[in-house]
């Protein structure tokens, strides 16, 4: 799935009309016949196409998360995947009000960065870190981003994939080291949990050799593996809705 195969973001559009579009010959833009529509809907996905192709040309992942419904914006991946930044952040616990961040790592065109608390991990790394035109987490959308935001006072307004969503769709459900498995994911260190990473710092804190270098490698390992998780996801939802 391609933005380009996509007429979803038409208003009056949905996905009965969009598969009609697609078996009658119309699977891209270019592809499209006004005749094969009524004339307001023809108007509208013509006039659509002239706003979104020269968008897309440029690369702006901001047209069309703003045109696509939220359960949708799983189709920006394949358009933006090259670009995008699989991101996953490490916490001394839950509540972002009175816990703070340890550790943010970033997967990016085949590179993983970590920015870590009281090295380089500063509002103003982190805002280029997270500087993307797709980011990817796991339950990013109700835990990592609004975490960092509060945390640095930042606000994080580039497109975003939250994975647990599209996972659900196509029955992949529970956390991410219980999907993992399901789509081929080994862990090198499949006995570590979120559990760990807090008692990981906490031993660093005390000066524990080797306890940051281990919460590093964890943290690392979850960005990377969220790029898997996102290609097995968005190819089965290519295989359920594509014809």
């Amino acid at each position: 799935m391609r933005l380009k195969n996509t007429y979803i973001g038409v208003d009056g559009v949905g996905r009965t009309t969009e598969r009609k579009l697609w078996n009658a010959g119309a699977r891209t833009w270019s592809a499209f016949d006004p005749s094969l529509c009524g004339p307001t809907t023809a108007e509208r996905i013509e006039s659509f196409i002239e706003r979104a192709r020269p968008r897309l040309d440029d690369g702006d992942s901001t047209f069309f998360e703003r045109v696509l419904p939220s359960k949708e914006r799983w189709r920006l991946y394949e358009d933006f995947r090259g670009e995008a930044c699989f991101f996953d952040i490490e916490t001394t616990g839950l509540d972002h009000d009175r816990d703070t961040v340890t550790c943010v790592s970033a997967h990016q065109s085949g590179d993983t960065e970590t920015l870590v608390r009281g090295d380089d991990l500063t509002r103003e790394n982190l805002a280029e870190l997270l500087d993307a035109p797709l980011l990817v987490t796991f339950n990013g959308a109700r835990f990592d981003v609004p975490f960092l935001e509060t945390a640095f006072d930042l606000e994080i307004d580039r497109p975003h994939l939250d994975l647990m969503y599209p996972c659900k769709r196509v029955g992949l459900t529970g956390g991410l080291k219980v999907i993992e498995p399901e789509v081929g994911v080994e862990r090198d260190r499949p006995d570590i949990s979120g559990r760990d990473a807090v008692r990981l710092w906490r031993e660093h804190e005390r000066g524990v050799d080797g306890s940051l270098e281990t919460l590093i490698s964890y943290n690392r390992e979850d960005t990377v593996n969220l790029r898997t998780v996102a290609d097995r996801t968005v190819e089965r939802l290519d295989r359920e809705l594509l014809p």
